[in-house]
């Protein structure tokens, strides 16, 4: 039961993978869009900051709204600790844990919505610090994971498409 249920939804996403338009440079500049908005404190607006970006540099809206979710409910906390405390650290100032309690609360609440507020609450420094470092982390994981899409979509096309060629 249990097998023919992953065997269902692994077939569910090859299906949806064959469907994408675009070539792979779109997917994966979409892909590393996407992931590079993930990482900001900016929760509510992870995709319409992505297809906007997606829109702007002529790549994938699909796969730059999948690619938001490397921020998910699992991973926020970490990506935005990290965010905080690489941004502090470029910033130059002591990045004390009590500032950020009322985010981490927000998270540990599942308050997605209010995390701006709760950002901004705790005073500019402490926002600048969240976006820069955010900046800094959406950089550092969307380059690598551009090339490293570019080289999946390649590699899924190019299989795909013999594929289609040993069935015809």
């Amino acid at each position: 039961m249990v097998k023919e249920s992953v065997t269902r939804r692994l077939r569910y996403i090859y299906l949806r993978l064959t469907r994408l338009r675009g070539d792979p440079h779109e997917l994966a500049l979409g892909m590393a869009l996407g992931i590079f908005t993930g990482m900001l404190p900016i929760i509510p607006l992870h995709t319409v900051v992505a297809v906007a970006l997606a829109l702007a540099f002529r790549a994938s809206k699909i796969t730059a709204a999948v690619g938001t979710w490397i921020c998910n409910p699992v991973t926020i906390y970490p990506v935005y600790r990290y965010a905080y405390d690489l941004g502090s650290f470029i910033l130059g100032f002591d990045h004390n844990a009590k500032t950020l309690s009322p985010v981490i609360e927000t998270i540990r609440n599942e308050e997605f919505l209010h995390m701006i507020t709760a950002i901004l609450s705790t005073g500019g420094k402490v926002a600048v610090a969240f976006l820069l470092g955010g900046f800094t982390l959406g950089i550092i994981w969307a380059v690598p994971s551009y090339f490293i899409f570019l080289y999946f979509f390649k590699a899924f096309i190019t299989w795909h498409k013999s594929r289609k060629l040993i069935k015809a």
